[in-house]
């Protein structure tokens, strides 16, 4: 089993920025990724960004790229995700996850991680 829990969100003015923190505990040995997620009310929940254990490598959705930037700490234990020049688009409910499993392509969909954080809510008001 693995915990994750978010912290950071908050409410901030369009343009403005915000650094989330997921905190991993638990068998955090068998990370092999983790990734950032948002739900806005109404919408599925869509790819943020993701990072890997091994090689460091990072992906974003073409929303958030050139934006938002996804770090680790410690070996996945703790991972980032600064978000820059926020939009109001940007509002929603922000999770953390896990993959337990190797990759061949970087996860981005949602099927592909196995455990989950609680949220963080961020808006960005206009």
């Amino acid at each position: 089993q693995v915990q994750l829990v978010e912290s950071g969100g908050g409410l901030v003015q369009a343009g403005g920025s915000l650094r989330l923190s997921c905190a991993a505990s638990g068998r955090t040995f068998s990370t092999y990724a983790m990734g950032w997620f948002r739900q806005a009310p109404g919408k599925e929940r869509e790819f943020v960004a993701a990072i890997t254990r091994d090689v460091d490598y990072t992906y974003y959705a073409d929303s958030v790229k050139g934006r938002f930037t996804i770090s680790r700490l410690n070996a996945l234990n703790t991972v980032y995700l600064q978000m820059n020049s926020l939009k109001p688009e940007d509002t929603g409910l922000y999770y953390c996850a896990h993959r337990t499993r190797a990759w061949t392509v970087i996860p981005t969909t949602r099927g592909e991680y196995d455990y989950w954080g609680q949220g963080t809510q961020v808006t960005v008001s206009s």
